[in-house]
Order: structure tokens, then sequence, then C-alpha cells
């Protein structure tokens, strides 16, 4: 080896030619040799022939020619030494290896030709990897021998083995021929199609580990805004279809297992019982038990037991009762794969990282050891940019694993979750409300997906934390402690920080208040924004808090590299005088101590997100081991002679619940209509949902012959076109649809809707009536053309002519149904006639089972019936009459569709003018590409006529205007104020370790000396006063900013509310409610955490990779010249990513919500999805929704690979050029400021990283300041208070006058009022009637000004109403809506916003009107908390809360929007007395729908198309035969039914 080193030991290093020939040959060759295998096995298998590319003969032809020269230098060999002119004296020189060599490169060759052709015949592969790598390590080998040929060569100034030289120069450009085309995809033309929907497929080695193939999408992203359509197919094993299937296997028999282990526990805790029960017995025998000596041990259990049960009990009920721990061993097994390899790369990643502090140490050595050679310093430079190319490779490739394999979790929950939806029993389903199941797919997979992301750094932190800790005291020694003790008293301070933090998050909605209208009806705008800015000052209060502490965990975190390596220093220098601080000890440590900093911060925060999913994984065990539903609950069996038939069945909802049906038997013919009648509460739909199998069956069994419709009696209705509804998956016959639409007596409404039958609806039905959903529920059951028709009351919703014609077309004995078997439940009495059966049921028992004139006669239970109802009875004896097919009654049939007709457009009216209700018809979104045939309508849509603005999606970069924007609402003091203080932080920071350098370059001044201690404790003073320096600086700078930004955040949201209650009631016409909820939520969510949050980052991120490139230059002068085209590179590729980032994320989001929605709307109607048997349909849908999303999620996540790898190479080449500018000029720089240097651009590539998403981050979120103002900046209605106010007591007589009025809903649209004109005199009572757009609800709006006049005036005692203050007309007048609205909140604010009455007014109103026993009977009483939209009341609850509301306000003019349509016939009587008795000195307008409630008016105001066409008592009217006398003939009215009424 003597003579080896002299090779290495001089100026111009070489290795010896032995070695050059042969370990450097047998490195490649045993490469390809060990991988071969794996390439042959192809050749073995029978595969389809594939063409041979151009690619592929390349490739074969160069290993063919390489083939050849390995022949020829063999051919060189045995000429040299068997040739003619050999001689006996230089045969001995021939080595061996020329022999060996040219061998082994034969066969090499030959075996590499078939693993080309191997390669090929492997389906969908287009490159190989080892194939790469041996041409790479054959490059690299071979770029030894090739100098060292060279250097021979310019040394002797000849060539002295002309043939071999010329050989070898020959292969090795073969060679890189082969590197070059092994490098690139081999597509075959059949698979090309295949590979453009994903590029990813087609991409090869070196593309996939530089992630290049994204590069295609991010340059299309930077050109134009992405779309949904640009995103690329998934690969196979992305799509939720193979993700699901794997995780179901691995979770059935996980969940067995545990199931297995669950039950075994429960007969373990059951014989525990009988123990305790025991043991408490013979306790009790004992007086007290202790006096009398009980064993010790007995009572120790006892007490444990209690002070377990104490505080557990709850939850451990609760977090036992279900099979648990399944969930993680399945999400392990299904992908173990994944979980391995990320592994493998962070282990080679962290082993890497630790190599470049020890590089480190080596430069730094060389450059103070002036004697050593260059090469040395430009190997190390080398071997550092090598290190740090490799470490980032592996990092991505690990990271990118994590990442995907977090999406398939989630993919994988989220399928799981439906699945067990649409199978889950009632038990389970009454457990939790949709939103709480919703959220599994969305908080409780997002969860898993965020964990599953980091899940390797429970391994790999503590690994880090232990090498760096003993490399640390490899350096310096025991004093390491030092510092290690002020990280890890790090670490709990931030813990408690973040526990408090954690705490006192919390958000409150002020958003359900936003119900703007009642508010405008009622002017209560004040009282609702004073309660909003309350909460929002409560909100601030607590952010302000939370952002101080997390600013003093961000100074502990500056300041604990600073603090750390102040107290290892200062340790190390004070031990011991002989301890000097070297410039390798010192920037090693540094180095070390910043790998440590990162797994110190990461632990506790991935303990406390781990503690949130284990919270997650209850939750989802908990729903997925749930039961499901019975499969054998309703039997199939062919020999019945019946359609339906129950035997003896009783019923119960839950499995240990009282049965609600008892002992029931039924047999059901088929073709039979069947009604099943009963008073409220006695069980009629509970058969139904028997009939259905969705209830529990304790005994007996049910037969159903035949496919089954179910109409349940709240109709449920899809998110899709009115035409998907009707069909529901059943293939599209336009005849059939056609006959469905005109018997269910849709086709008025198709007319109406905007786009006819393409109509979008939108969620839950929200632009369509109560009538038209059951309609629409109606056809689909209608058209799904089933043998056995489940109709639950049906006809409820529908007015009674409606209900008279879907009787007569569809369900009755004349029906598009007539041939099947029907079974109907139903309240209305006048259809019982025409029913072959009539089942009718009390407290879940059959009663009486008979024709209706048997069942009449036997005066059983359903003349019972027929009596409680005989008020409604009386009402419809003329409809009932019409409905006998008489003969005399044959012509009645073109009135009775014009009936049907008009009343069906009267209840679109009531939809569509009705100002209440009418931004959620306004939610007519229709889809942006809905394919609405472009007939003449659509084209000439007028002006006005399409609600819905499609929201704006910002694209795009960001203006700067609304950066300024924000700064502005910051205040321009705090935010130079902030930017001078970290700039001067970041000044400490780079004078900090300026000053170390110069520190440790003491060491080379007193080399032999002893460390004077004055100077010791004055570099450690300074030193230290820095570090604090820097911390401080930072906690100010912080603090500062949060001030700024909570100014911000209370100024933005005080314009948003202070706007929002005050635009124009046409704004909330066109804009669906969720934008206005969006803003206040997701929009000021993010203005106040997340904006700020990626400010101070940006902040710091700046400066600090500012503050290294200075001190890099400072350093090394040279490294400017690299700076300029670095930055360059830097800026486009930012650019390039900013873009395709902030649109990926924005398709996620859109693409997210139909996935939520979707599922909702499967939980809440799971019922009919289970009636018609389509879960495997919504099961499909399900996946293509997920699938959908994971499309833009994916590319998401391999553009941030992208984005980090480039951003990482750069860093890498700043850390190469920092190195190589530091050797080339070691001769004039000092060793202190090399390591400051290069240590600090070790650091470079992760603040790079940081500073592009931080900036992209950022641009994302300043979206939500844009999205903010443009809400600010909408214009507002007139003054809530004028200069003119009305008198104290006004309106005192409460008379009206209209004078020639005219309004428009919106300018450029029709007059809808032309030119009214009437005076209604003091406390009359008038009736207001009129067919579709007549304008009756715009005349109350007009009262109240939430339309203004286009003109013409309305004087209410003789004040023009134009000249009031908003607040002071609206809060004199009082409605009762026709939609009642409730807010959250208690009873007491629902009635009272501003506290104006005291107590007992309130409960005198709840008297009157019928709640005082219900309001009385709760628990808070007036405290009751109301939920959203009042939903824990019943809706006569509701409607009666509306009416205490008016009785409280008590004004002289009272306008009734008739609200009966939506209570029972009792409380509208209740509701009609007492506003007789209460209202009677009052002007009272009732818009009425029903002519009945009306026929008692003092006069009566017939509308027509804006006009009043008649005005005058109701006697006068019927006797004139006019337009009124028309409609109480269709309402089955006649001149003594007035009579009677009055």
């Amino acid at each position: 080896m003597a003579a080896n080193a002299s090779y290495v030991d001089r100026a111009d290093p070489d290795l010896p030619i032995c070695l050059e020939q042969t370990v450097l040959v047998w490195i490649p060759l045993g490469f390809l040799w060990l991988c071969a295998p794996h390439h042959l096995i192809s050749l073995c298998k029978r595969t389809t022939k594939k063409r041979m590319s151009k690619l592929y003969l390349c490739k074969q032809f160069v290993v063919s020619l390489l083939f050849l020269t390995a022949i020829a230098s063999l051919a060189v060999t045995i000429a040299e030494g068997h040739g003619p002119n050999s001689d006996s004296t230089q045969t001995e020189k021939i080595a061996g290896v020329y022999y060996a060599n040219p061998v082994l490169f034969a066969v090499t060759w030959i075996l590499l030709l078939l693993c080309q052709e191997g390669l090929r015949r492997k389906e969908k592969h287009v490159d190989s990897a080892t194939l790469f790598f041996f041409w790479l390590l054959l490059v690299v080998c071979d770029i030894f021998p090739f100098q060292t040929l060279i250097r021979a060569a310019l040394r002797e100034g000849k060539v002295s083995d002309v043939p071999r030289f010329c050989l070898f120069y020959i292969s090795f450009g073969l060679e890189l021929v082969a590197l070059v085309l092994s490098a690139v995809a081999d597509i075959s033309p059949e698979d090309k199609e295949h590979m453009k929907k994903n590029p990813e497929k087609a991409a090869t080695f070196l593309s996939r580990i530089t992630f290049n193939f994204i590069s295609s999408l991010v340059v299309k992203g930077y050109k134009r805004p992405l779309v949904q359509e640009d995103m690329w197919d998934l690969k196979d094993i992305d799509t939720t279809d193979h993700i699901s299937q794997v995780f179901s296997s691995n979770m059935k028999t996980e969940l067995d297992a545990a199931r297995v282990r669950y039950q075994k526990k429960l007969q373990k805790r059951a014989s525990s019982k009988r123990d305790k029960a025991q043991k408490e017995d013979f306790h009790d025998g004992m007086s007290n038990g202790l006096g009398k000596g009980v064993s010790q041990d007995v009572l120790m259990m006892e007490e444990k037991g209690k002070k377990k049960g104490g505080k557990k009990k709850k939850n451990k009920e609760q977090s036992e009762d279900y099979p648990n721990s399944w969930l993680v061993p399945t999400i392990y097994k299904s992908f173990k794969w994944i979980l391995i390899e990320s592994a493998f790369f962070k282990l080679v990643q962290d082993a890497l990282s630790f190599v470049s502090p020890q590089i480190l140490k080596l430069m730094i050595a060389f450059t103070e050891d002036k004697t050593s050679y260059a090469w040395v310093g430009y190997m190390y430079a080398i071997l550092l940019l090598l290190v740090a190319v490799l470490q980032s490779l592996c990092l991505q490739q690990y990271f990118q694993r994590c990442f995907v394999l977090g999406m398939q979790v989630r993919t994988a929950i989220m399928a799981a979750v439906y699945k067990k939806a649409l199978v889950v029993s009632n038990d389970t389903r009454k457990e939790s409300t949709v939103g709480e199941t919703v959220n599994l797919i969305s908080a409780d997979a997002q969860r898993f997906n965020d964990v599953t992301n980091f899940i390797h750094l429970l391994w790999s932190c503590p690994l880090q934390i232990i090498i760096s800790i003993a490399f640390l005291w490899i350096e310096l020694g025991p004093s390491v402690l030092a510092g290690l003790a002020v990280m890890v008293l790090m670490v709990p301070i931030n813990g408690l920080i973040a526990n408090k933090i954690e705490n006192m998050k919390f958000k409150d909605d002020r958003l359900k208040d936003l119900l703007a209208l009642i508010l405008k009806l009622y002017a209560w705008e004040p009282s609702f924004q004073a309660q909003a800015e309350g909460i929002r000052e409560k909100e601030l209060k607590v952010m302000k808090k939370f952002s101080y502490l997390s600013s003093v965990s961000t100074f502990f975190f500056t300041c604990a590299p600073a603090l750390v390596s102040l107290a290892s220093f200062a340790v190390f220098v004070s031990v011991s005088p002989d301890n000097v601080l070297t410039p390798e000890k010192a920037f090693t440590s540094i180095s070390l101590f910043n790998i440590l900093r990162f797994p110190l911060a990461m632990l506790p925060m991935l303990i406390a997100s781990i503690v949130q999913t284990t919270v997650s994984k209850k939750r989802l065990e908990k729903f997925l081991s749930g039961e499901d539903i019975e499969a054998g609950a309703v039997q199939h069996d062919s020999s019945f002679k019946t359609a339906v038939s129950v035997c003896d069945g009783t019923f119960a909802w839950e499995r240990d619940a009282e049965p609600l049906l008892k002992n029931v038997s039924l047999e059901i013919k088929p073709g039979q209509l069947v009604a099943v009648v009963g008073a409220v509460g006695s069980g009629k739909s509970s058969l139904i949902s028997a009939l259905l199998g969705e209830m529990h069956s304790t005994k007996g069994f049910i037969n159903i012959q035949g496919s089954i419709a179910y109409v349940p009696q709240q109709a449920w209705i899809q998110n899709a076109t009115l035409k998907d509804n009707v069909l529901f998956g059943s293939p599209n016959d336009e005849r059939r649809f056609k006959e469905v639409i005109k018997a269910c007596a849709l086709e008025p409404d198709l007319e109406l809707l905007p786009g006819g039958a393409l109509t979008e609806i939108g969620e839950k039905g929200i632009n369509l009536s109560g009538g038209q959903k059951q309609r629409v529920s109606l056809a689909r059951a209608a058209y799904s053309q089933a043998d056995i028709y489940l109709l639950d009351d049906p006809l409820s919703a529908v007015d009674a002519h409606v209900g008279k014609h879907l009787f007569e077309n569809v369900i009755g004995p004349k029906g598009i149904l007539q041939n099947k078997t029907r079974i109907l439940v139903t309240h209305g009495v006048s259809f019982l006639p025409h029913v072959d059966e009539i089942v009718v049921l009390v407290d879940g028992v059959v009663s009486e089972v008979g024709s209706y004139s048997s069942l009449r006669a036997s005066g059983g239970a359903f003349s019972e019936f027929l009596d409680t109802y005989a008020k409604e009875q009386r009402t419809r004896t003329r409809s009932e009459s019409e409905l006998l097919p008489d003969s005399e009654n044959t012509d009645l049939d073109t009135p009775l569709e014009d009936v049907v007709s008009s009343t069906l457009k009267r209840e679109n009216s009531i939809r569509r003018s009705q100002r209440n209700s009418r931004f959620e018809y306004s939610r007519v979104v229709r889809r942006k590409n809905s394919s609405v045939k472009k007939t003449e309508k659509a084209d000439d849509l007028t002006k006005g006529q399409k609600l819905i603005e499609k929201e704006a999606m910002e694209t795009g970069r960001v203006k700067f205007s609304v950066f300024l924007q924000y700064m502005r609402a910051m205040g321009w003091g705090y935010t130079t104020m902030a930017f001078v203080v970290y700039f001067i932080q970041n000044i400490a920071f780079v004078g900090q370790n300026l000053w170390l350098s110069e520190w440790t370059n003491d060491a080379v001044v007193y080399v032999n000396e002893t460390y004077p201690s004055s100077l010791r404790d004055l570099r450690v003073g300074v030193f230290g006063a820095l570090g604090l320096a820097q911390g401080l600086f930072v906690f100010l700078g912080t603090l500062i900013l949060v001030n700024a930004n909570i100014a911000a955040s209370r100024i933005l949201h005080e314009r948003l509310l202070k706007n929002m209650m005050r635009v124009p009631m046409i704004f909330f016409d066109t804009t669906p409610i969720g934008r206005v909820v969006n803003r206040f939520a997701k929009d000021i969510f993010t203005i106040d955490e997340a904006i700020p949050n990626s400010l101070r980052s940006w902040i710091l991120c700046l400066l600090g990779v500012l503050g290294t490139l200075f001190v890099i230059c400072l350093a090394t002068p040279f490294f400017t010249i690299v700076l300029v085209p670095l930055a360059i590179i830097y800026y486009f590729v930012q650019r390039f990513y900013v873009a395709t980032s902030r649109q990926l994320r924005r398709l996620d989001s859109v693409s997210r919500s139909p996935i939520y929605s979707h599922f909702g709307e499967t939980v809440s109607g799971l019922t009919v999805i289970r009636a018609y048997n389509h879960q495997e349909r919504f099961l499909k849908h399900n996946e293509i929704t997920i699938d959908e999303n994971v499309k833009s999620v994916y590319p998401w996540i391999v553009s941030n690979r992208w984005l980090a790898i480039r951003l990482e190479f750069l860093g890498n080449l700043v850390v190469f050029f920092s190195c190589l500018f530091a050797v080339i000029s070691r001769d004039s720089i000092d060793s202190g400021i090399v390591g400051l240097s290069i240590s600090y651009a070790l650091n470079v590539t992760q603040t790079l990283n940081w500073l592009v998403r931080m900036t992209s981050e950022l641009e994302t979120n300043i979206v939500a300041v844009e999205r903010v103002s443009e809400y600010i900046e909408i214009e507002n209605e007139a003054e809530w208070v004028t200069d003119t106010r009305p008198p104290k007591d006004w309106p005192e007589a409460g008379r009206l006058q209209f004078e020639n009025y005219k309004v428009r809903y919106r300018p450029g649209l029709d007059l809808v009022l032309h030119g009214i004109t009437c005076d209604i005199g003091s406390a009359e009572k008038i009736g207001i009637v009129g067919r579709t757009g007549a304008g009756k609800s715009s005349l109350t709006n007009c009262l109240f000004r939430i339309i203004e006049a286009a003109e013409g005036r309305i004087l209410i005692d003789g004040i023009d109403i134009a000249k009031l203050g908003l607040h002071d007309l609206r809060s004199n007048l009082t409605i009762i809506p026709q939609d009642p609205v409730l807010f959250c909140g208690t009873l007491r604010m629902n009635l009272d916003p501003f506290d104006k009455f005291s107590d007992e007014d309130v409960w005198k109103v709840l008297e009157l009107s019928h709640l005082k026993d219900f309001a009385a009977g709760l628990k808070e009483g007036l405290q009751h908390e109301v939920s959203e939209g009042g939903e824990n009341l019943s809706v006569g609850q509701r409607q009666l809360l509306c009416l205490a509301r008016a009785l409280l306000r008590k004004s002289r003019i009272l306008i009734l929007d008739e609200a009966t349509a939506a209570v029972d016939l009792e409380t509208d009587n209740l509701i009609q007395n007492t506003i007789r008795k209460e209202f009677s000195s009052c002007t009272v307008l009732t818009i009425a729908h029903r002519l009945h409630s009306i026929m008692d008016s003092s006069r009566v105001m017939v509308l027509d198309a804006g006009r009043i066409v008649e005005f005058d008592t109701p006697q006068n009217l019927l006797s004139n035969k006019g337009h009124f006398y028309a409609m109480a003939k269709d309402a089955g009215i006649t001149q003594q039914d007035s009579s009677t009424a009055l």
C-alpha cells in the first residue's frame, strides 16, 4: 500500500492502474449480474408480441458494438501474446487482467442484450432503473482510466499502447451513448394514447426521481388557470375502487377478530359483574365493612373501582362498548409496502444528514492547513454536493410516498364510511346526526391523512436526536449536556403554550343570524349587529391572547439555537483552560444543533396530533363496527299468492326498544289499492318502514313479491337536475317521462323553472316548494315501474285540488299506477271511498280492515277517525262529490285541469314573488355547462331573468393593491415598525455568527499560549447578548404584528358586517346565503388566523435568506457572480409553481364539497335509496366524486415535490459554490469565515423552500381580503333613520292610502304593480287574493320598502313612507311571515331581541298564542335555546311563536302573509281566532291562499297582473260573479258558505 500512497500524496493524484483495471471494472459488472435475473424472468413468460421500437433497436445496436470492442480487445491481447512478432520476453508482461476483462465484458454484453429484450416484453415498462444505474456506474468508474490514459500520453508525449487506447475511447463513447439512451422512455405506439391521459405512466426513472413528468402541467398552469378537465387520470392503484377493495378485505378480517375479542370481553365483564354482586352482598352483611376486619384487598378493589368509576364511568362505558383497536392494523396491512418504502428513504436521508457536518469539519481543517493539496478541497466540495443531492432525492421520495399514503388512507376511510352508511342499522344511525356522520368523512378522515403524512417521525425524531447528541459529544464532550438541557427545557415550555393555545381556540358562529330578511321586516338589524360585534370582540380577545402566547413560543423557538449554542460553548470553554473553541468544533456543532432543532420542534406537535387522531379513530371504529341492517327482515318468497303479507309481526325501531307495531297481520293482493289511516302517532309510517325492512322485527315475518317504489312523507330530493331526480338511475324513456310529468301535475312547474326539466335543483330541493318536492318524489316512484308502491302520505303537502288531481291521475283506480299494488297512508278522507281496502291503525295495532262502506257501517275506530276530520270533511264535501265519477260531471274535466294548473302556478308564485323565500329561490343555480338545449326561450333570457350570478373564482395573480389594502387596514405605522424590528433582529443574527467566527479564530492566535480569561468572558458575554437580542426583537416584532393583524381583522369584519346589514334585499335575491356565510366564516377565519402566520413566516424567511446570502458574499466575494443566475432560476421556478399550486388548491376545495354534500344527501335519503335498491349506484357515484377530488390532490402533492427538489438543487448549488470559492480563495480568508459561510449555506436549502411555500400561501390567503372587500363595496339601501321622524304614537289610526303606486323588482325589469290606487280605512280587515304573479306579496314588500317605488306613493296616516327612515317605518308595522323564521338563541331573544319588554309581557303573549304551557314545561323556560332555524320546535310551534312576536309589537297595522299551508287545522284555527280577538282594533291585511280564511273580511281586494280588478265585500263579489266568484267556485265555496262564515 506504501506504493499506492505515493499515488495520492501529491498535487496531481491518480489511482494505481491495477486498481483501475480490477476493482473499478468489477463494481458495475457485479451490479448488473446481481440485477439481471429480475429482467430475465420475463423472457420465460409468454407475452403478447410487442413491436420493436427504434429506440430499442438503437440500444441493442450500441450493446452489439460494445460486444465487438470486447472481442477486439481480446483479439489484441491474444495477438500480442501469441502473435508472430511476439518474443518470449514480452509474454511474461501481459497480465491476466487483459485476458479476463474482455471475456467478462463480452459475457456481460450478451447478458445485457437479453436484459433489454426482457425489459421490452414487460407490460407498461418504459425504462429500467437498474440498467440506468449500471451505465452510470460504468461511466463513472471509467472516468478514472480515462484521465489516467490521457495524462500518461501527455506526460510521455506519445501513446504507448495505441490499439487499447483507441478501443477504450471508442467503448467509452458508446457507453455514454448507451447511458443517454437508457434515460429515454421507450413507449410503444399502442400505449401512447394511454400515457397521454396520465404522463406519469410514461415517466422514466430520471423523470420520476426529479418529478419532471409534472412539468407539463406546471407550465400549463402558468400559462392559464387550470380547470378540472386538465387533471390527469388516476393510476389504477390510486383509484377509490382499488383502494377500497383492498381496505375492506383487510378490514373484514381485522374487524371479525376484534368482534371475537369484544365478545370475550363482554362475557368476562358479565362474569365479573356477577362476582362483584356476590362480593357486594357479602359487604353489606358486614356493617360498614371496616370494623369487622374485612379482607383488605376487597376493600382496596372497591376503593379503586369507585375512584375510577367516578371519573371515567361515562368515558369508559362509551369507549368500550364496541369492538376496538382494529382500524390501525387494517390501515397498516392495506398500505404496508408504501410504509416500508418510505421508512427506507427516511432512514437513508437521516443518515446522510449527519454526513454534511462531518465533511464541513474536514473542509474547515483543510482551510486551516495551508500545506494540504488543493484537490482535497475540491474533492470535499464535490462530496458535499453529492451528499446533498442524494439527501434531497431521498427526502423528496420519502415525502412523496408519505403524502400519497395520507391521500390513500383518506380515500379508504371515506369509501369505507360511505359503504357502511348505506347498510347501517337504525340503532347505529340514531346515535349520530347527519352532520356528525358527514364529519367522519370530512374531519376525521382528514386527520388520518395529516397524521400519516408524518408518521415516520415517530421513530425518526428520536433517532436524529440520539445521533446528533453522539456526534456533539465527540466534538464538545460532556458540555453538550448543558445545551441539551436548554433544549429539553424548551420542549415542555412550548408544549405548555401549545396546550394553552389548543384550549382557547373557539370559533363562534356569528353567522346563523344572517337571515337578513326577517331582520329587515322587523327592523332588528342594530340588535343583531351589536350581538355579532359583541361575539366578535370576545373572539378577538381570545385571538389576542392566543397570538401573544404563540409569540412567546416563537421567542423561545428563535432563541433556542442561540441559547443552546451559548450554553454548550460557555460550559465547554470554562470547564478547563485547555478547551479552546476552534472553527471546526464551533461550526460543526452549530450544523448539528440545526439538525436537532427540527425533531425537537416536531415531536410535541406530532404527539399532539396523534392524540387528536385517536379521538377520530375511536369515532370511526365505533361507526364502522356498528350493526348492519338485518338482511333477512323482509323475505321474497314467490310461493305466496299475495303481493304483501305480514304475519303476526311485532316491530320496534331499536333492538331493545318498546315495539311500536304489535301483532300486525296483513294480506294484500296484487293490484290492490289499500289506504292506511289512523290518528297522528298511530304507527302508519312505522308500518311502511317495517315493510321496507327498516324496523327491527321481534317476531313474525314479512313477505313481499316484486320490486318496491317508495314515496316518503318528507320528500327527499337530490342535488341534480329535475329530470335526474325523476329518472333516479333508470334509463331515459322520453314518452314515459312526459306521461309521468303530466300525471304528477309537474307540467306547469317545468314551464316556470328556468331550465325546464334540466333545471338544477339545489341541495335539499331548496328551489322547489314543498308541494313541488312531493310531486317530484311521486313522479320518481311512478317512473320507476316497480310492482309495489308504498306511499307515505304524499298528498299532505299539496293543495286540495292538486291532491285530487294526483289521486285521479296517479294513485287512484284510473291513474297510471292502476294495475300495481299500492299502499297509501293518508289523512285525506275524500279519497277513502275510492280505495279497495282500508286498514285502520290505533296505537300500533290493526283495529279494522275492510272497504269504506263496511267500515262506515261498523261504527268502530274508523268512524271516530272520520269524525275527527269532519271539519275538513265539511269543507271538502263538494270536492268529494266531484270526485265521484257521475255522468253529469263529465264536463268538469276542463275546468278541473285549469284549477290544477292555476293552483300549481299559485304555489309557484308563493315561492317566486314571495320576497321571503325569494333568496332561496335564487339558488336555481344553473350549471354553467348545463345541457340546456338552446331553445329560443333560453336565448332571449331577458334582462334580470337569471337570478344568480356565478360566483367569481379569482384566477391568476393577486393584485398588489390587495396587499396594500391589507397593510392599510393594519396601519402603516405598525407595518413599518414590524419590518424595522425584524430587520434589526436579522442584523443581530448575522452579527452573532460573525462574532463566533472571530472567537474561533482566537484559537489560531493563542496557539501555544494560555487563553486569557477576560477575553473568554467577553466572547461568551457578547455572544449571549446578541443571541438574546435576536429573541427579544423577534418577540417585539411578533407582538407588533399581532396587534396590527388584530386591528386589520377588526376593521375588515366590522366593515363587512355593517355593510351586509345595510345591503338591499335584491342582493340576497341574487346571492345564495351560502356565499355570504362563507365570507363571514372561511374568509374572516383566513384573515384572523392564516394571514398573520404566513405573513410572519414570510418576513422571517425572506430576511433569513437575505442574511445567509449576505454572509456568504462577505466570506467569499466571488459568490456574487453566481448569485444572479441562481436568483433568476429561483424566480422562475417560484412563479411557475405558485400559479399552478394556487389553482390546484382551489380545484381541490371546489371538488371536495361535492363529496360531503353527496354523502350528506345519501345519509338523509337512506331509506329511499334502500327502498329502490340503488345502493350500488350510489357507491359508484361516491367513488367517482372522491376520484375527481383526488385528481386535483395528487398533482398538488407532486407539484410540491417538483418545487422542493428544484429548490433543493439550487440550495445544493449554493453550498457547492460557497465551498468551491472557499477552496479557491483559501489563502486569503480565515477558517472561521469559511465555517460560517458553509454552515449558513447548508441551512439555506430549507429556508428557500419555505420562502416559496410561504409566498404561495400568502398569495392564496390574501385572496380572502379581496373577497371580503368585494362585499364591503356593495351599495346600501336607504338610510335607517332620516331627518323626517314620525310622531311618537304613529300610526295612530292605521289608515293606508296607495296613490298610483308602481313598482319593479330591479331596474330593467317590467313593472310588478301597475298603478295601484286604493284607500283602506282604520281598523279595516282586508283580504288580498289573486292568482300567481298577481302581485300580492309585492304589495307587502312595498309597505316595508323592501322594494322602492318606481312612481306614486303610499301614505300611512297621511305621512309619505318614502320620506321616513327605514327603521322608523319598519319598526311600526308588524308582519307574520309565510315561513316562520327563528334564530339561534333563547326563546326570549327570538321574541324580543332588544329587551324592550318585561318578562310578564312576554309570558302574556305566550299565553295568548297558546304557547304558555309549552314554554312553562321547558326546563329553561324563556331561556330555552332555539336551534338553527328553530329545528327543535315543531312547525306549528314556530308559527305560533311568530304570532307571539306580532302580539308583542302590537302596532296598528298587521300584515298576515298567510302561512297555513304548514299548519294543521287545529293550529290554523287557534291563530285565526287569536288574530280576530287581539287585533280587532288594528288594520289587518291578509294575503290568502285559502279562501276560507278571508270570507269574514270587511273587504276583499282581488289582484290580477299587478292591478286591482275587484275590491268589495265578499258578499258583493260573490254575487257579481267575477274573478272572485270563479276562485271561490274552484275552492268549493258557495254563497251559503260565505254567509255561514260571516
